[in-house]
């Protein structure tokens, strides 16, 4: 096992040790040990991601794996780190904000000569945790390693999750926010990412003046994330506002590939926020996400969004943009003038429609956008959806079992299993169901695919399976009482989101009655 320590040797460390709560200027990391847990009991770790880091077996299973990953210990050439970065929250610039509880353990350099960054989330405070603890706690550590693994298995850009390893600690969080703090369970979640830089870290290198560590920053990440930029322009010391402007327009892609994978599995963020975007496009920071349980662009499962609800499923564009935009701004200082960059951005919503309509053409069965696949079709479908509470997951996913060439086949048949309440159903869905029937078999009649060919390209890409959260509640409710039987379920099944699996049924029907407003099985707080 090769540790590399590459952020650390290249940049010069904060110069106070003291592991105290400051700002933090000239520097981009602060050196910092996990602090000790109580013990050190893995609960599960994840097969792919250990096999991927070429982890052995006996390894995982072995008390030094818990001792590593729980922050307890070090393995040798490891230098633990906690790094420094900015940003906007909910709209509004933030300062300084750092890993306040992720610690940085180094890289695992792997034989095909890539590199994968650890990052213990829960280990401990650090000079960038504002006065907090700097733990975690197990509900949200459950929800965190499920949710990473899910999201990859789905196709979905996301930082890996390797652990989730107990702590034995006791933890005093206000769940609610309402002033009845109580003791939860600690755990600890191993991160796992070709780099954790985030959009923050360039932004608070603007905000303070520090131009030249900004510029090596950016020449660093080219260099070590973007091996294909870095083979075009040559050396790091090379680089310049053409290189720059390249690397800027490939962030903005990226983004835009990440949030067209989200609404494509009616996955929604709740806090994105610019420190919880990655340079890389990958999901980072699961804290209170949510799939879409009935269809509703507005719902946001952050209850800290509700009044604004500036998170919500239908703007995650939106967002995205807008902290693209605050991106830019960040780089301004690389640039003589801002030209290629307002061009970037531009290009983003150009580049993100295209991605979204071939998209959602495929989650319709065609292979392609256009001709009778066209907005019109999406939107007139979207606004149907929102008439009566339906499904997501399971509407597009029985949609594939319609059959345009058989005249007795109903679409109301096929996704009947999708409504919420159907006895409720008023005469304005039925009428808007039956006209959208008819213009969606219009439009598969003019497709070249066969329907079996069909069903299988749409299975591909509507889940039949996902991580609602009333099934992470009932995961975490069961652990709490030290049955970790259920974590391991979710995950095995999450594993194949997209297969069948017989006997799994229970987990792919709609949201029950009872979880609609219960506490952590609809919306959830930040406080983790």
């Amino acid at each position: 096992m090769l540790i590399a320590n590459r952020f650390v040797e290249h940049f010069s460390a904060d110069t106070d040790s003291t592991n105290r709560a400051r700002q933090v200027d000239n520097a981009l990391y602060s050196l910092v040990s996990p602090t000790p847990t109580k013990l050190a009991e893995t609960i599960i770790y994840s097969d792919d991601v250990a096999t991927d880091l070429e982890l052995t077996r006996e390894f995982c299973d072995s008390d030094q794996f818990a001792q590593v990953f729980s922050g307890n210990a070090l393995l040798a050439d490891m230098k633990a780190y906690a790094s420094r970065y900015g940003g906007h929250q909910f709209g509004n610039w933030a300062g300084q904000l750092g890993d306040g509880r992720a610690i940085n353990l180094g890289e695992l350099q792997l034989s095909n000569h890539q590199y994968r960054s650890l990052q213990l989330k829960g280990a401990g405070p650090t000079p960038y945790s504002r006065g907090a603890d700097g733990r975690a706690v197990l509900r949200s550590s459950i929800r965190e390693f499920l949710c990473s693994e899910a999201m990859h298995h789905l196709g979905v850009p996301t930082t890996r999750a390797l652990s989730l390893v107990a702590t034995g600690d006791e933890i005093m969080r206000d769940m609610f926010y309402d002033g009845r703090p109580a003791l939860e369970p600690g755990a600890v979640v191993c991160r796992v990412a070709p780099s954790f830089t985030r959009f923050g870290h360039f932004q608070l290198c603007a905000f303070k003046g520090e131009v030249a560590l900004l510029k090596r920053l950016v020449n660093y990440t080219i260099a070590t994330d973007f091996p294909e930029i870095k083979k075009a322009t040559g050396d790091a010391s090379e680089f310049d506002a053409q290189v720059y402007s390249h690397w800027f327009r490939r962030v903005c892609e990226l983004t835009a590939d990440m949030v067209v994978e989200w609404m494509r599995v009616g996955f929604v963020h709740g806090v994105m926020n610019t420190d919880n975007m990655s340079i890389l496009g990958l999901t980072i920071d699961y804290g209170p996400y949510g799939w879409i349980d009935d269809y509703d662009p507005s719902w946001t499962p952050n209850t800290t969004d509700f009044e604004f609800k500036r998170y919500r499923f239908g703007q995650q564009a939106r967002i995205a943009q807008w902290n693209l935009y605050q991106l830019a701004n960040s780089l301004v200082p690389l640039f003589e003038d801002t030209q290629s960059l307002e061009e970037s951005l531009a290009w983003f919503v150009e580049y993100y429609q295209e991605r979204e309509n071939q998209m959602m053409a495929n989650k319709l069965g065609f292979s392609q956008f256009g001709g009778d696949c066209d907005e019109s079709l999406i939107a007139e479908l979207e606004s149907l959806l929102t008439l009566h509470p339906i499904d997501m997951t399971i509407f597009y996913r029985a949609l594939s079992s319609f059959d345009w060439r058989n005249k007795e086949c109903s679409l109301r048949a096929c996704i009947d299993d999708a409504i919420y309440d159907p006895e409720t159903v008023n005469e304005e869905f039925i009428k808007a169901l039956s006209e959208w029937e008819a213009r969606y078999r219009s439009a598969l009649s003019k497709s070249n695919r066969g329907e079996s060919e069909k069903r299988a390209a749409m299975n591909a890409v509507n889940p039949k399976f996902v991580l609602r959260n009333y099934m992470a509640q009932q995961a975490i409710d069961l652990a709490h009482e030290g049955d970790y039987a259920l974590v391991h379920d979710l995950y095995n099944l999450l594993r194949h989101p997209y297969e069948e699996q017989e006997g799994n049924e229970r987990f792919a029907q709609k949201r029950p009655k009872w979880a609609q407003d219960r506490a952590g099985c609809s919306t959830l707080s930040c406080s983790s």
